[in-house]
């Protein structure tokens, strides 16, 4: 093989994998961009979500902090021409580990929410569980 033939070879293994990528890397820049919003929110209005909620402030500020900064780190990995397998797949479990949390929350009745709490945090996690499922689904694309 002449190193023109290698170069086009790799040339078109990288096109090949970049177009792969696309779909877990734009299933990881929404996760992001909804995380990091969601967090801004509990960080900016803590109070207001808190009594809409009834769930204290505090509480809701450092979930903020939490979202916005995992939020941030998403959206580096989303802008990766390809997302490293190991990172998304830590991203995938901290959703299902997130996810499965905000069920558990809601059925034994931590933080002991109101009614427009006790159905936003399963909604919620619905969302987060289906951004794992995406995510999972755009990983093997890319991995087969």
């Amino acid at each position: 093989m002449t190193t023109s033939q290698t170069s086009a070879t790799l040339g078109t293994a990288a096109t090949s994998s970049s177009a792969a990528a696309r779909p877990l890397r734009l299933f990881l820049g929404l996760d992001a961009a909804v995380t990091a919003g969601n967090g801004l929110i509990y960080l900016i209005a803590a109070g207001p979500v808190g009594d809409l909620l009834d769930m204290d402030a505090g509480l809701l500020r450092g979930i903020g902090v939490f979202l916005t900064v995992y939020g941030v780190l998403v959206g580096v990995l989303a802008a990766q021409q390809v997302p490293s397998a190991a990172a998304t797949k830590i991203v995938i479990e901290a959703n299902l580990l997130w996810a499965v949390a905000s069920i558990a929350t809601a059925l034994f009745g931590w933080f002991d929410p109101n009614t427009i709490g006790t159905v936003w945090i399963p909604m919620q996690a619905l969302v987060v569980g289906a951004f794992a499922v995406l995510q999972i689904n755009g990983l093997r694309k890319l991995t087969n």
